[in-house]
């Protein structure tokens, strides 16, 4: 009796699909295919051309399998050595200019946060003013020269580790999750400010201390218009600096050569073109499935909660 029951319960709690709602699903689910398609072939499209033999890619003859595969792009990035330097240089700004980005701003978004904070609106409306208006490429070069930063490892990473929008999505954070009354029981069993930063108010705050070094280091990987600007040593030079170069040199070799020879020349070209992206590409793109809550986190994360 009661397993007739439960089946009948069970029977009862499924929902029968009219013919207009599965007909609406099928077409919100082709969508869906469609879209994640649009979206994935370019990506799998670059990876398939770059092992591909150059003529039946510059002939588009390539389009769901790689044909005539061979590594000849890879190998020639690999014999590269600027290359590995490259990448050298951009894991350390990346790993050094997260570090020093977590440091220099989410000290700033808590202290902001506290409401009982001596010129707490004077401060944020200063922090607030680079987010519209800057002093412009010229004077920041020049800022940056007198601080003696030209052509050196820290010009990556300190001069542009302050970001107002960290800051402000930091101190709507704590507002939020870090109330006043925590503070003051602290106080009462003896704590100081340092000791409740550090020792509550950081443990507390691993989803923002997350998000926006996930930020700060994808942000960091990509960059490359600071090191065109301030960097002249190839020791220093980043990966998509290094990438850059390889680029211009090849298309510069191509439009140098004639006949069969340029035809050759520009076929390889497009190959390391495509050679460049997955390399340059590849670490974010592997990282991110590890790391895509935080990213999802990090679009609601500091916002204002009702």
């Amino acid at each position: 009796m009661v397993q007739t029951k439960s089946k009948t319960t069970e029977k009862s709690t499924k929902i029968k699909l009219s013919k207009s709602d599965m007909i609406f699903n099928v077409i919100i689910y082709g969508i869906a295919i469609l879209l994640i398609f649009i979206t994935l072939y370019p990506v799998y499209f670059i990876v398939i051309a770059s092992i591909s033999d150059a003529t039946k890619v510059s002939g588009g003859e390539i389009m769901f399998f790689p044909q005539g595969i061979n590594f000849k792009a890879y190998r020639q990035l690999a014999e590269y050595r600027q290359l590995w330097v490259g990448y050298r240089n951009t894991v350390l700004y990346a790993v050094v200019g997260t570090i020093i980005t977590i440091g220099v701003n989410i000290p700033v978004s808590y202290a902001l946060s506290r409401r009982k904070m001596f010129g707490r609106n004077f401060f944020t409306f200063f922090y607030l003013i680079p987010m519209f208006f800057t002093g412009g490429l010229i004077p920041t070069y020049l800022a940056v020269q007198q601080f003696g930063l030209l052509d050196n490892f820290w010009v990556m990473v300190l001069p542009f580790s302050v970001v107002p929008y960290y800051i402000i999505v930091g101190r709507t954070f704590f507002s939020n999750s870090i109330p006043e009354e925590l503070w003051e029981a602290a106080q009462i069993d003896g704590c100081g400010y340092l000791g409740f930063f550090f020792k509550i108010v950081l443990p507390l705050s691993k989803a923002i201390l997350a998000v926006i070094a996930l930020w700060a280091a994808v942000g960091q990987w990509n960059s490359y218009f600071n090191a065109l600007i301030y960097l002249r040593n190839a020791e220093l030079q980043p990966l998509q600096l290094v990438l850059r170069n390889i680029l211009i040199s090849n298309q510069t070799i191509s439009s140098m050569s004639s006949g069969a020879a340029a035809v050759e020349a520009k076929q390889m070209a497009d190959l390391i073109k495509y050679a460049v992206i997955v390399v340059s590409s590849a670490p974010i793109m592997c990282m991110y499935p590890f790391v895509q809550k935080y990213f999802n986190q990090g679009v609601m994360v500091g916002s204002v909660k009702g």
